[in-house]
């Protein structure tokens, strides 16, 4: 079975589409943050570095095996040039 299949059998999962629906803000934060260090040429140590926290926690960010704070998120921003916005949609 290739990815295209197994998505397609996992997506006909509702409780699967909610969950995803339900964290697609938290998928869409990880991938800005690991894309804006990749365009720094940044390893994950180098913004850790940059943050003044560890590797550990930004490889546990990047992976989604963590809940950062507002502020953490917005010291990572601050340390790829960008800047951090926060709305209610």
């Amino acid at each position: 079975m290739n990815w295209d299949d197994a998505k397609e059998k996992i997506l006909q999962n509702e409780e699967v589409r909610k969950e995803l629906r339900n964290n697609e803000a938290e998928y869409k934060i990880i991938e800005e943050i690991i894309t804006a260090r990749q365009e720094k040429n940044l390893t994950q140590k180098d913004l850790a570095e940059l943050v003044g926290t560890k590797q550990s926690n930004i490889s546990r960010l990047e992976s989604g095996n963590y809940n950062p704070t507002l502020e953490f998120l917005n010291k990572i921003a601050r340390a790829i040039g960008k800047e951090l916005e926060v709305r209610i949609v």
